[in-house]
């Protein structure tokens, strides 16, 4: 038998808005018409040969229409749904949010022809409560087909009536509200309850602006599919659930109001954010089963942390902890407020490692336990870090940030065989060693927001808010050879280190004393252009592209060998070649003055191709400019 839609799948659904179950509900099997991708959702016309309906699919289905499973003209069986109102319109729009595949594409669009003259059936249009309650039930002539909510008897109602009666207030509303998945809210909708927990949970923050002072704080929130949502309360609201929401516990939440979420500052995927006001009602699940799953991990591995730096989204990551120094003391400038910070370095099976500064309670307390663990060799999966170019490439904990020591998942468990079988004697990079250029900016290229030196030595104000990046093209046209070209550096977490009583160098970060140390470069130099000069300052990585040797290599020219001519002599090849650099530009105070501080972030040889065609390009904007 040839596979084909429900009779009347479209009256059913439309008889039947907003199910209590699947089970109440007969077959849906409705024709995908018109299927298209719109925003980043699939959408499409569920057909049943007589009737249409405009639909949605879940975002869980997209991997299925993009790998061919669900296809236009295809089939498939309905087994949730919400139905809602189009605004300012008499349609409606159904929100499937559970489905399965039936067919594969059929060769041509179903069409039902209705036969009134047929007896032994007749096709009638679904009925509302009211109506079938009189409706003559002595039809001889055929069978009427209706769906099967139409037919619950009041002696049920009753039941489930006095159940209510006994049951505790969270559970009752279980019973008497449809609990909604998350991908089926929009800000069009009215009344719903959400089943969810709460996966993570921010600081409470205040703030002033024009209309006072007040405070916010946020949280995420995860369903029983995965789908996540961030909410966000305000002053009365704020203070009204701090204290209620406790992480990792289950909540039916009700009454808040959604939003198209602000790109900017979303941090789960969803169009979507929520509102939560003083009125919202969040209960707790407590007594029920908590099969909302926890939060999940979406790792990225170190060696591809390059186009995230600098950006808004955040990254998670897991690794073996290395090291950790001991809990230090930062002064914020904002408001002279001392904040604990800790960092540690972390590397995983891409043999790269990374610093992570752990801030404020992280730092004391999962601080401090991977303080006591480092030894061992901990492993450490962090949700929400920020990616930052501070020496490189590092990260930061948020408020919203959740550090799992040794977790009971599958991704920890392999890491952990690697690092005992292979990783523990391999040899290990720094992140920032291995980057290109544009991938240490953030993904930006050294064509991008090119400027001369003159246009940041002629405006003292840039970067007093923020650091402010920039590329230019320059020569260096003077280092000075009498300078502390290098520092001697912890070989673990690469600070300065101090000459220890006996022996050995101590290095205060890591708490511990090592028998030797490394050289790194801390250079100061001048670059030069057509149109300016300015003294710069580069590190490590970029320093030995520029002198063309490591730090270690100039000091043996110098001391070991006691070549002075040589040494300076490196230093002057290194001198009026032409590079690429992507510079920060900040403010620094001294003597109470302030001072602009130009640092060099990458260094890359010039592509002269490259070049010719840029400044092709820049010539085409004049001409089109005058």
């Amino acid at each position: 038998m040839a596979k084909s839609v429900s009779q009347d799948a479209i009256s059913t659904i439309l008889a039947n808005p907003s199910p209590d179950s699947s089970s109440d509900l007969p077959e849906i099997i409705v024709q995908v018409l018109d299927l298209k991708l719109t925003g980043n959702r699939y959408t499409f016309t569920a057909s049943d040969g007589k009737m249409k309906l405009r639909a949605i699919f879940p975002l869980n289905m997209s991997t299925e229409i993009i790998t061919g499973s669900v296809q236009n003209m295809g089939l498939v069986k309905i087994l949730d749904y919400t139905l809602n109102d189009i605004p300012n319109k008499s349609e409606k729009y159904l929100i499937v949010t559970k489905c399965e595949v039936v067919s594969s594409a059929l060769e041509t669009e179903i069409k039902a022809e209705i036969k009134t003259e047929e007896p032994g059936i007749v096709l009638k249009k679904p009925k509302l409560e009211h109506e079938v309650k009189n409706e003559a039930k002595t039809d001889l002539n055929g069978i009427i087909l209706k769906p099967k909510q139409e037919m619950v008897s009041k002696s049920a109602a009753q039941i489930v009536h006095e159940q209510r009666e006994n049951m505790a207030p969270v559970a009752r509303m279980a019973m008497t509200r449809r609990v909604h998945p998350l991908v089926s809210l929009n800000p069009y909708q009215g009344n719903w309850t959400i089943k969810v927990r709460l996966t993570s949970k921010g600081n409470m923050r205040t703030y002033k602006n024009a209309g006072g002072e007040g405070c916010v704080f946020n949280v995420e929130l995860t369903d029983e599919d995965g789908t996540q949502i961030q909410a966000t309360m305000f002053n009365e609201a704020a203070r009204k659930f701090y204290e209620k929401f406790l992480l990792g516990k289950v909540y039916y939440i009700s009454r808040g109001t959604l939003k198209v979420a602000n790109k900017q500052f979303k941090t789960v995927k969803n169009d979507y954010e929520m509102t939560l006001n003083e009125n919202s009602v969040v209960e707790e699940a407590s007594d029920e089963e908590t099969f909302i799953p926890e939060a999940k991990f979406n790792f990225v591995p170190i060696d591809q942390l390059g186009p995230y730096i600098n950006g808004r989204e955040l990254v998670d990551i897991i690794g073996v902890v290395q090291s950790v120094t001991a809990v230090s003391n930062i002064k914020r400038k904002i408001d002279n407020e001392n904040i604990p910070k800790r960092d540690m370095i972390v590397a995983d099976e891409t043999k790269k490692t990374v610093v992570v500064s752990l801030w404020n309670e992280l730092a004391n307390n999962v601080g401090q336990e991977l303080f006591d663990l480092a030894d061992k060799f901990p492993v450490v999966a962090i949700k929400s870090l920020k990616v930052s170019d501070f020496q490189g490439v590092s990260l930061s904990t948020l408020g919203k940030s959740k550090v799992m020591i040794n977790p009971d998942i599958p991704e920890a468990k392999k890491l952990r065989c690697w690092y005992d079988s292979e990783g523990i004697g391999s040899s290990m990079a720094n992140i920032g060693m291995g980057l290109s250029p544009s991938s240490r900016t953030g993904a930006r290229s050294m064509y991008t927001d090119r400027v001369s030196l003159s246009h940041i030595t002629g405006n003292p104000s840039l970067g007093d808010e923020k650091p402010a990046f920039f590329s230019i093209k320059a020569f260096v046209s003077l280092i000075r050879p009498e300078q502390a070209m290098w520092y001697c550096a912890c070989k673990t977490c690469n600070k300065k280190v101090t000459e220890a009583p006996g022996s050995g160098y101590w290095c205060e970060g890591c708490q511990r004393n090592d028998e030797e140390c490394n050289l790194r470069y801390i250079m100061v130099s001048k670059i030069s252009d057509t149109r300016g000069e300015a003294w710069v300052s580069a590190f490590n990585e970029e320093a030995e592209k520029i002198i063309g040797c490591s730090a270690e290599e100039l000091s043996k020219l110098k001391s070991e060998q006691g070549d002075i001519d040589g040494y300076q002599q490196k230093l002057k090849e290194a001198t009026w070649v032409p590079h690429l650099f992507r510079v920060s530009v900040t403010q620094n105070e001294y003597n109470n003055e302030k001072r602009q501080r130009i640092t060099v972030r990458a260094v890359a040889p010039i592509n002269f191709a490259k070049e010719t065609k840029f400044l092709i390009e820049d010539i085409k904007k004049m001409i089109n400019s005058q």
